[in-house]
């Protein structure tokens, strides 16, 4: 950059990162969070380079543990293992402990992508590799390039933005055989119907676009729908 004029600094910028006498407010400032964000890429494909194929289970904090769904979610991580994946899910309590907890007691990779939120509980016990970022977007990139398909469980707008996140890059082919497999046939009949019949027929989305999405409530039929895609 060239600053003159009344924007010249006045000081070198070796004089400015010196200066013992400065603000700790840079520290705050947009530049200095490029090279957070960097670093949170960094340290993310780092810890998850050689963790081999896995699929992503995404679902609501809130289930209790003796909910039905935790038992299936719990169910469905154990036989993800035994296809041969990983099991990544964003570390919390809910679906996401139930699916770790599954895939850590199968014997297999149980990995928990956290986020820095004023009313999580951090990382749960049954994650064998964890990481908290403190950005959305970075956290979102390692879900999608480290995972070979997503589960989805009844949950609410995170669950939601994961969801329509993944649809529309396999939409856009930003992503390929990636299968989106719905857990809770009844907890998603409405929101499927109305992608069928009014976003589809209103041609906002091309009519085999409700297609990307498989429902069922079997754990065995979740891993059919991710082999059938992931697999050919």
């Amino acid at each position: 950059m060239v600053l003159r004029g009344n924007r010249a600094k006045g000081s070198t910028t070796d004089q400015r990162l010196l200066d013992s006498r400065a603000s700790g407010d840079w520290v705050h400032t947009d530049p200095w969070r490029v090279l957070r964000i960097q670093a949170e890429f960094v340290e993310g494909f780092a810890a998850m380079a050689n963790v081999g194929p896995a699929i992503s289970v995404f679902g609501s904090a809130r289930t209790p543990r003796d909910h039905p769904e935790y038992a299936t979610a719990e169910d469905v991580g154990a036989r993800l293992v035994g296809a041969g994946y990983a099991v990544i899910t964003g570390g919390g309590p809910g679906i996401m402990e139930a699916a770790n907890k599954g895939a850590f007691e199968a014997g297999g990779t149980s990995i928990g992508l956290g986020i820095e939120l004023p009313f999580e509980e951090g990382i749960n016990q049954w994650v064998e590799i964890g990481m908290n970022f403190r950005y959305f977007f970075a956290r979102k990139t390692c879900f999608v390039k480290y995972s070979h398909g997503f589960v989805v469980f009844p949950g609410g707008f995170g669950t939601l933005d994961e969801l329509f996140e993944a649809l529309t890059l396999v939409q856009t082919q930003k992503v390929t055989s990636f299968p989106i497999v719905l857990v809770g046939t009844k907890y998603w009949a409405g929101l499927v119907d109305w992608i069928r019949q009014t976003v589809a027929v209103e041609e906002k989305i091309a009519i085999q676009d409700p297609e990307l999405l498989h429902v069922t409530d079997d754990p065995e039929d979740v891993i059919a729908a991710i082999r059938r895609v992931d697999r050919g």
